[in-house]
């Protein structure tokens, strides 16, 4: 773990810590208890939006010659989740383990790094629409300020993925890989031609407008399933939101999350995003905490499990490498 990974996550730890003593940890868990064995339920459901993603995955291999199972496809969100949610790296180590996984399975890399690069640009470009539709919801509540901050943090999102697919239309991998070999005396040539032929894949990739929009398309129906999330979780609390309230707490929630993608797991940052929003829908601040809490409880569920398989299986293509004939 780098230094500036170790300072990131101390201080989500820390607002993490900071956040839910300023309620009554004592308060919170009682609350969360409430949801009991629940959370299995919560963490079932969230197959449904991460299968969505795995789809959105694979439609982007449409006509390209590189087809992918659906299986592989779904084990690869899974494990590209799982470290988003769970390792140090936060949201930019999961789609280097998904391309990584998806190569391990047979997939060329630079497709495999194709397609994961692409679809989560477009991941995000449906994120900042669906925080959109929560800061039209907003106009409800008449809050002039919260929905400031939230258009703050949505065009804080546009930028970086505004300025991400800039760079990709340009060739970014190869010139970044060109950039390093000019401080070091290693040959880098395999991995500058490596980087040019990935810049190729993506950009041949973006020229396919079919495979692009529905995969844009069903990542935005992911966000608005993953709504069903926070709407259950309220309902075990003992205090059911409507639809469109949960739509509210979830769609500027995973904003403000999605802002602080440097810290890992976004760690204090959705709970102190989840005490800010509680007052608007009607949830007492400890509620509010409890659903984060709950939330983070379904990563755990998903996440070790999604880790473990991720471990086994390097181990295992690592012996399968090392035991093929030279």
């Amino acid at each position: 773990m780098t230094r500036s990974a170790r300072w990131l996550l101390s201080a989500g730890a820390l607002l993490f810590i900071g956040v839910l003593a300023s309620e009554g940890l004592s308060a919170v868990l009682s609350t969360l208890a409430l949801a009991g064995w629940g959370l299995l339920l919560i963490a079932a459901f969230h197959l449904l939006p991460l299968i969505l993603d795995a789809v959105a995955i694979r439609v982007l291999f449409a006509h390209s010659g590189t087809p992918t199972s659906l299986r592989d496809t779904v084990l690869t969100r899974w494990v590209g989740e799982s470290a988003n949610s769970l390792m140090p790296a936060g949201q930019l180590g999961g789609p280097l383990l998904m391309a990584r996984h998806l190569a391990q399975r047979g997939m060329s890399m630079d497709a495999a790094a194709a397609a994961i690069t692409v679809s989560t640009t477009l991941q995000t470009i449906a994120q900042i629409l669906f925080a959109l539709t929560g800061i039209a919801l907003l106009g409800a509540h008449s809050q002039g300020t919260l929905r400031t901050v939230a258009l703050v943090v949505s065009a804080a999102l546009a930028l970086q993925v505004g300025g991400f697919y800039f760079l990709q239309q340009r060739g970014f991998f190869g010139k970044l890989t060109r950039a390093v070999t000019r401080f070091s005396k290693r040959d880098w040539s395999r991995w500058v031609s490596k980087a040019e032929a990935m810049d190729q894949a993506i950009q041949l990739t973006y020229r396919r407008p079919g495979p692009v929009a529905a995969s844009f398309l069903l990542s935005l129906i992911g966000w608005f399933v993953g709504t069903g999330e926070v709407y259950l979780i309220a309902r075990m609390l003992a205090h059911p939101l409507s639809w469109g309230d949960a739509l509210l707490l979830e769609s500027l929630g995973q904003a403000i999350r999605g802002a602080a993608f440097a810290i890992p797991g976004a760690l204090g940052v959705q709970e102190g995003g989840y005490l800010l929003l509680a007052p608007l829908v009607g949830l007492p601040p400890d509620v509010a905490l409890a659903v984060s809490l709950a939330k983070r409880a379904r990563e755990l569920l998903l996440g070790v499990p999604g880790l473990l398989y991720l471990h086994f299986w390097e181990r295992g293509a690592i012996a399968a490498a090392g035991a093929a004939p030279p």
